[in-house]
């Protein structure tokens, strides 16, 4: 299963591809079980007038009936910023962002950047 997403020009914002057009909720986006299908949704939105950055399919998984991506890195930016306090998907709540925070899986990292998951 795939998604489509990349960021928004005009604010940077993390975006995700729905009917032919880009949403801001991961849970509104399309999601790809045929490999043609999402290159064909990733042809139609590099095709687009430039309105995001450099589109491209992420992985996902399935955790208790959910979608999540399957990076740690992806369902960050999922969740939207959280460098201001008053902006970020994460404050929206709800099934999509339990997904999203409480899936496990497969961690990948750069070696830039290592997460630690608190409890």
């Amino acid at each position: 299963m795939k998604a489509l997403t990349a960021n928004r020009l005009i604010d940077g914002d993390v975006v995700f591809w729905k009917s032919g057009q880009w949403v801001e909720g991961f849970g509104d986006a399309d999601l790809f079980d045929d490999p043609e299908a999402a290159e064909a949704a990733e042809g139609q939105a590099k095709s687009q007038p430039t309105v995001v950055i450099d589109p491209y399919l992420i992985d996902l998984m399935e955790s208790d009936g959910l979608w999540a991506p399957l990076s740690y890195r992806e369902r960050i930016r999922a969740l939207g910023p959280t460098n201001h306090p008053t902006h970020g998907k994460q404050a929206v709540g709800g099934d999509v962002v339990e997904a999203l925070l409480h899936a496990d899986g497969a961690a990948r990292s750069s070696g830039r950047v290592n997460l630690i998951k608190r409890k």
